[in-house]
């Protein structure tokens, strides 16, 4: 098992892991803490209505190790917002994001995500709720804009009454979002990247925490942003090239020792302490399925990556504990990429 992280600092987010909807469940979040002790990991993002209605202690669990670990809450309501947020806290979550991003037409039916930003008071109200209920850290994560706001004033108001609520940590996907029209997939990659309008934000609102999102592929890509932003989250990228994209965070970003040196050794390493967690998982019920299928990506780029996704893929469904993946490593591409 990794080494516990320290206690994040509040909205102390130089480099943060994306929330994003089936991937960065509690199994994929300890896949990605073998490898980066710092990064800040996201929940998926977790509706007020399944959590007050529905198995809050399966939303909310995680594994100690997962710290620093921020849960994002999607919802509209002040008061269903607090009592969320304070179960949050009692569950020791270091951070609670609102979601004012997301896009999708379950979202919109709802009132919540992305179509928030043209409702800032509403959000204002919900985050002043959230922060009397908590000690904790509470942030949000928005575009640039949504649909035919002008994008040049739109980000700017929204960001001034929001903070009005004392909030101070925002997210920002350097995106527009398009309500109608464009897909969920299509609105992570057709609306333009204006990186400078979240960087003017940020130096025209000093005293707030700005992290920008969308478009960053590396580590080291997302370093060049430090000098104008507080921090970077990585979303795809981190969860199809894992190793590639985490292994470099703690010391780029947090003045700490890497945990791996970078070699197939260190991939095999990780590998072997993943079929480790599916044993444990699978005594628990949990299928090995569930976990390996954040793994895919783990050899990207090598010999014999091909094999391991087709091993996992193929295998995993009837697996009944780590040795889908011990299998994976012995077989002979595997060691031949060795």
């Amino acid at each position: 098992e990794p080494n516990k992280a320290i206690t994040m600092k509040p909205e102390n987010w130089q480099f943060s892991v994306a929330p994003m909807m089936d991937w960065t469940d509690r199994h994929c979040r300890y896949f990605h803490r073998l490898i980066s002790r710092q990064a800040l990991l996201y929940t998926e993002m977790v509706t007020t209505g399944a959590l007050l209605f529905g198995n809050a202690p399966r939303f909310l669990a995680y594994q100690d190790q997962e710290h620093p670990v921020a849960l994002q809450l999607g919802g509209n309501d002040p008061r269903e917002l607090a009592l969320c947020a304070r179960m949050a806290q009692a569950a020791g979550y270091d951070q609670i994001n609102l979601n004012c991003g997301c896009p999708s037409d379950r979202v919109q039916k709802g009132i919540f995500g992305a179509c928030l930003m043209a409702k800032p008071a509403l959000v204002r109200d919900c985050l002043s709720a959230m922060l009397d209920a908590v000690d904790i850290p509470v942030t949000v994560k928005c575009r640039i804009g949504i649909d035919d706001m002008d994008e040049d004033t739109s980000l700017f108001e929204f960001v001034d009454v929001v903070s009005q609520s004392g909030v101070r940590g925002f997210c920002v996907h350097a995106r527009k979002a398009w309500l109608s029209g464009l897909s969920p997939k299509e609105n992570r990659d057709i609306p333009p990247l204006n990186y400078a309008r979240v960087q003017t934000l940020k130096a025209q609102r000093p005293d707030l925490c700005v992290s920008l999102n969308g478009g960053i592929v590396s580590a080291e890509q997302g370093l060049k942003h430090l000098g104008f932003l507080d921090g970077v989250m990585v979303g795809r990228a981190a969860y199809q090239q894992p190793f590639d994209v985490l292994r470099s965070v703690d010391s780029l970003y947090f003045n700490q020792t890497d945990l791996w040196a970078g070699g197939l050794e260190d991939r095999l390493a990780v590998a072997d302490a993943m079929a480790r967690y599916v044993d444990w998982q699978a005594g628990l019920g949990v299928p090995p399925k569930s976990v390996t299928r954040h793994m895919m990506g783990l050899f990207n780029g090598l010999s014999g990556a091909r094999q391991w996704r087709r091993h996992l893929s193929e295998q995993a469904h009837c697996a009944v504990n780590g040795d889908v993946i011990r299998q994976a490593l012995g077989r002979e591409l595997m060691l031949r990429a060795a």
